[in-house]
């Protein structure tokens, strides 16, 4: 038997990607799935697109996970930290949610509200050593979708100088999917088809998270409702620092990190070519007229973004190659 893998918050979208991408790796044996409301009913009823994955949906319960030596918990920003704290200590855990993200309580208070849960490894492996922090990691928190979108924008940028950390504009298109698959109006398709909508102006809950993880001090962020399942493309604008040449930085940058791909001077990242896979698509450009340094950067919000990024974690926390079982090549058409 190989290495034994539970996800708790099975039923939505990320959870349901996370069972896909456990099921086919070669070195991971899902032994358990839980829900809340869900509970009781098979994977492939819940989620048509695993047929033939024989498991049913048990009671959100920490007795249903205590035996794996992996939980991946895939629960709304809140409610992992409880769960969690009732697991044993030497099962290894990836938390998807927000609990455990954000090292200052005062930034948990303003945009989450509630008790700071302390703070875990950050699951961003593309970070200066952090694929070191991770792999001695037994509790790990994974990545936002935005975040990771824009931090591997920027977090070159600002660390070899080249960009002033107290000017960075953001705006950002996210599918429907990262809004998770709790049944909201305004979610529904016949308000997303034709639309472009832009929510929590001035306040996302990323914020905190971006400015930790890239070391930026202002950032203005506008996310956008756009109308597909999944996909996030991010606009990242920055004042130059001093004169460098930012797709040289960010080229330097990744030049080992299998899963980030700075594209061909002219070629953009565009979100339908990164659907299915673990990677980002980044291009960067100097505006003709402001000379503000403009960052492109597209990934699947499902994939690189939640469970995808999840699974590159765990790679590492079991001392495996951080590719294993991920794919690197999107989906198309």
């Amino acid at each position: 038997m190989g290495i034994r893998v539970a996800v708790a918050g099975a039923s939505g979208y990320a959870g349901g990607e996370l069972l896909r991408l456990v099921a086919g790796h070669p070195e991971f044996d899902l032994v358990a799935a839980t829900a809340h409301t869900q509970a009781g009913h098979r994977v492939d009823v819940v989620h048509p697109q695993l047929a033939g994955l024989d498991l049913v949906l048990g009671a959100a319960e920490p007795d249903a996970l205590a035996e794996a030596d992996l939980v991946f918990l895939a629960l709304p920003h809140g409610e992992s930290a409880a769960l969690a704290a009732q697991l044993p200590t030497d099962v290894r855990i990836v938390d998807l949610g927000a609990d455990h993200r954000l090292a200052d309580p005062y930034d948990w208070a303003q945009y989450y509200g509630g008790t700071h849960a302390g703070q875990w490894t950050y699951g961003l492996p593309e970070l200066p050593g952090q694929r070191e922090r991770i792999a001695a990691s037994t509790r790990v928190a994974n990545t936002g979708c935005y975040a990771v979108a824009i931090t591997l924008a920027l977090a070159p940028l600002i660390a070899a100088g080249a960009a002033d950390p107290a000017d960075v504009v953001v705006v950002a298109a996210s599918g429907t999917s990262g809004a998770g698959r709790s049944a909201k109006a305004h979610l529904l398709a016949s308000e997303v088809m034709g639309d472009l909508s832009p929510y929590r102006v001035g306040t996302h809950q990323h914020v905190p998270e971006i400015k930790q993880a890239t070391g930026a001090t202002g950032l203005s962020l506008t996310p956008v409702l756009a109308p597909m399942p999944r996909g996030i493309l991010a606009t990242v604008t920055a004042r130059p620092a001093r004169g460098v040449d930012p797709q040289a930085v960010l080229a330097e940058a990744y030049a080992d990190a299998p899963f980030v791909h700075v594209l061909p001077e002219g070629q953009w990242p565009h979100t339908a070519a990164t659907l299915g896979s673990n990677s980002c698509h980044l291009q960067a450009t100097v505006d003709v007229d402001s000379r503000r340094t403009i960052v492109l950067s597209a990934l699947d919000n499902l994939g690189k973004g939640a469970a995808g990024q999840a699974v590159q974690n765990a790679n590492l926390m079991f001392g495996l190659p951080e590719t294993t079982g991920l794919s690197v090549y999107g989906v198309a058409p």
